[in-house]
């Protein structure tokens, strides 16, 4: 069999932690941000852990091998 790629977007968006769980960054942070309350500018500044049933799908399609 040959080697699977893993999803480029996927790269970019995800990273596995050492435990193997997924994390991402927060959305919605990038502009318009007048419009947007400082509490959720302040909690959207980090990542956060992709919900457990999505994980696997996630770990599955798009990140094969890992990708730390």
């Amino acid at each position: 069999m040959p080697k699977m790629k893993t999803k480029s977007s996927a790269k970019k968006r995800f990273k596995l932690t050492g435990k193997g769980r997924v994390r991402a960054n927060v959305a919605f942070k990038r502009h318009c941000l007048t419009a947007k309350t400082s509490k959720m500018k302040r909690q959207a500044r980090g990542t956060f852990m992709v919900a457990d049933v999505d994980q696997p799908a996630i770990k599955k399609f798009y990140l094969p091998y890992g990708s730390n």
